[in-house]
């Protein structure tokens, strides 16, 4: 059996490459300079699932690596269980060739079954030792940045960051070693910004305990956060809102530490900011976060919030159209929220629009906007939404919709909407005719 593993161009046989070592070498060397035979391959195939392996270790009819290879009369090889379930199918082929068989027998590959092995239990020994070593160096950078000042600090950040971005390891070393009360300990009111930005990229790739978030939730240190927020590059904006996000969701978050007007106004600019999609979402993510806290709703209509989200919905994605309708139906339960939308021209309209369009949780949205802001003047809002074509719309929610809270809302709102009108004019004025008929 010959196989090509990319070595010079060379197609050798499995005994060659096994003899010489091409892949794997070193008579199947497991972790800490054991026998191979010790590693369990099953797991060693889970954590090494990212790794290219060779097409000659992979079943064809699987696609997955093969942990018990067995050949047919016709030379191909495959995993047992899979070739012994296509035969369970009344299959008497070879996949691969489609060939009839003329020997139903499976004769176990062990030459290849050990060539997997050491490939594997090579690769796994490598990954394990590069895991080692990135632990090692994340401990030691982190002991270099508690005595490190000015540049050498910066560099020992810049380290620590790309180790805890690559390797899920470094990470878990960093939270292990006290690694966020350290880095927690850097941000204050006379911290710079080139170092605050490196911190805080390091503190949002963490797992951070109750003890962490509360230490980052002091004053001084959201106060530097609110200020890169609106001062940083576009990638510091996006970590300062994804590490706020972090921080309230802890049970005892306290809704003053975001009720800063220059903390709701830097969301809204990296909202409108069209350039940067991830800082669009992680923005609107913030603000349902803190519309959530229904003391500072106000302050968020203050900023002129609901007209400005209303006007972008059209140009978001889908994504980002779902997160809009849930802020702006959470702010029209305030009256201020529910004046911002009626004051703005193209609420009506733009809600209108998305009714089954994008969603049916964004229609429920809309229609509860609607119905908000139609509520509050049903004369001069009704009429709006007449001319928006609303009517048709909401028959159409009430015809397609599976969902009898929709089916309701619609009907009450069409009722609240047709009130002014008598029957025949409510019918002529929507264009409804045909739509009836």
């Amino acid at each position: 059996m010959g196989l090509d593993v990319g070595v010079g161009g060379q197609v050798l046989d499995l005994e060659t490459a096994v003899k010489d070592g091409i892949l794997g070498g070193g008579g199947g060397i497991g972790v800490g300079g054991g026998s191979a035979e010790k590693l369990d391959l099953k797991k060693m195939i889970e954590e090494l699932e990212a790794v290219e392996v060779p097409s000659v270790f992979i079943c064809p009819i699987s696609l997955d690596p093969m942990r018990d290879p067995v050949t047919l009369c016709t030379g191909q090889t495959y995993e047992r269980s899979n070739i012994l379930k296509w035969f369970s199918m009344g299959h008497y082929t070879c996949p691969t060739t489609m060939q009839e068989l003329w020997d139903d027998s499976v004769t176990p590959n062990a030459t290849l079954q050990q060539l997997i092995h050491t490939w594997f239990a090579t690769k796994y020994s490598a990954m394990k030792k590069r895991s080692q070593d990135v632990q090692g160096r994340a401990i030691e950078v982190l002991e270099i940045l508690k005595k490190a000042k000015g540049q050498s600090r910066i560099e020992a950040l810049k380290e620590l960051r790309q180790l805890a971005a690559a390797h899920s390891t470094a990470r878990k070393s960093l939270v292990d070693n006290g690694g966020v009360g350290s880095l927690s300990s850097l941000l204050g009111p006379f911290t710079t910004h080139a170092v605050g930005s490196e911190v805080i990229a390091i503190l949002v790739s963490l797992d951070l305990d109750y003890s962490g978030k509360t230490n980052l939730t002091q004053p001084a240190k959201i106060s530097l956060m609110v200020d890169m927020l609106n001062e940083g590059s576009i990638e510091t904006r996006i970590n300062c809102t994804r590490l706020i996000e972090m921080l309230m969701e802890g049970k005892d978050f306290v809704s003053e530490n975001v009720s800063s007007l220059s903390l709701l106004v830097g969301l809204l600019k990296l909202v409108k900011n069209e350039r940067h999609p991830n800082g669009v979402i992680a923005g609107l993510r913030l603000l349902k976060a803190i519309c959530s806290h229904e003391s500072l709703r106000a302050s968020i209509v203050s900023i002129g919030a609901v007209s400005q989200l209303v006007e972008l919905l059209p140009g978001f994605k889908a994504d980002c159209i779902e997160l809009a309708l849930h802020i702006l139906e959470v702010l029209s339960t305030v009256p201020e929220g529910r004046l911002a939308l009626k004051e703005c021209a193209k609420t009506i309209p733009n809600m209108v629009k998305l009714l089954m369009k994008v969603s049916e949780s964004c229609t429920q949205l809309a229609l509860a906007i609607l119905w908000a802001v139609c509520k509050l003047a049903p004369e001069e809002c009704g009429a709006l939404a007449v001319e928006a074509g609303l009517a048709a719309k909401l028959l159409l929610v009430i015809q397609s919709c599976y969902n009898p809270v929709l089916k309701q809302r619609s009907a009450e709102l069409l009722k609240l909407c047709s009130s002014n009108y008598t029957a025949t004019n409510f019918i002529s004025k929507c264009k409804l005719t045909t739509t009836i008929q």
